[in-house]
């Protein structure tokens, strides 16, 4: 089995530029589904997403959580993913995705641990940036309630989430499956928060002031600047080596399946019943 200790340091990166949402989602599917522990190299994708579109968690109903009468008059596609989690609004962001085996990443001592190894990189990211980023949990006061459901992801706080300035900075979600880690996470530039709440049935309180941005930040670098500097920040902290390339024939194919199947359907997008 391949581990991180040897050739596995080598990864596959696979930047897909902005996509819809149906299309990111599939791809994300066909990257997990293909993906097999014991002979696959760990992948990083980069993605982003156009049009704007909304995404659900994994166990979110979309008829309790959302105005869906407002994102069909906006013509807002909704789609659903792999991942638990709350609603995210995706419109000027760079998002990523890992699918690894958990021998192909440096020690984790659990699962939750392991949010703090795949997210290295977006702390060495921000602090590269000269943004002062610190996790969540290192900035708890006692009694502090992390890890609480919310219908928006951006309104809760996990353990490992990003904290700039008493914000939180984008979101990640991860799941594992057949021995395999799924997690993807957004970087957003701009604040769109006010414009993804429009689409709720109730506001979080306080929601649009406890996330942040880049822009808000004082950072304006443009997207291939922080991809370059998010490639080497992921080499420096996972111990990798990120080689370009593209999905594979059996990864493309299966994606494109999935996004006239599954990921076209309301029947799993809106009430997340498998086809």
């Amino acid at each position: 089995m391949l581990t991180h200790d040897d050739h596995t340091a080598v990864w596959r990166l696979i930047d897909t530029g902005p996509l819809s949402g149906v299309e990111n989602m599939a791809i994300d599917e066909a990257l997990l589904r293909c993906f097999d522990p014991a002979s696959s190299r760990p992948v990083l994708r980069l993605y982003g997403w156009q049009p704007a579109a909304l995404s659900l968690g994994r166990f979110q109903k979309a008829a309790d959580d959302l105005d869906l009468e407002r994102c069909r008059a906006d013509q807002l596609s909704v789609v659903r993913r792999i991942t638990g989690g709350g609603a995210i609004y995706h419109r000027d962001e760079l998002t990523y995705s890992i699918i690894c085996s958990p021998s192909q990443i440096p020690p984790a001592a659990s699962v939750k641990d392991s949010f703090r190894v795949l997210t290295s990189f977006l702390l060495g990211l921000y602090r590269a940036l000269g943004l002062q980023a610190d996790y969540a949990l290192d900035l708890a006061h006692d009694g502090s309630r992390l890890g609480q459901r919310t219908p928006l992801c951006f309104a809760g706080t996990e353990s490992y989430d990003i904290m700039i300035n008493g914000r939180k900075l984008g979101g990640n979600a991860q799941r594992r499956s057949r021995g395999v880690i799924f997690q993807h996470g957004s970087i957003p530039l701009h604040n769109r928060v006010q414009l993804g709440v429009r689409y709720l049935k109730s506001k979080p309180l306080g929601v649009e002031q406890g996330s942040t941005c880049l822009v808000d930040q004082g950072i304006a670098a443009d997207g291939e600047q922080l991809k370059q500097t998010l490639v080497g920040q992921f080499e420096a902290q996972l111990g990798a080596t990120l080689q370009a390339g593209d999905l594979t024939a059996e990864e493309r194919a299966l994606s494109r399946r999935l996004a006239a199947g599954k990921y076209g359907e309301d029947r799993w997008n809106l009430e997340g019943i498998e086809p």
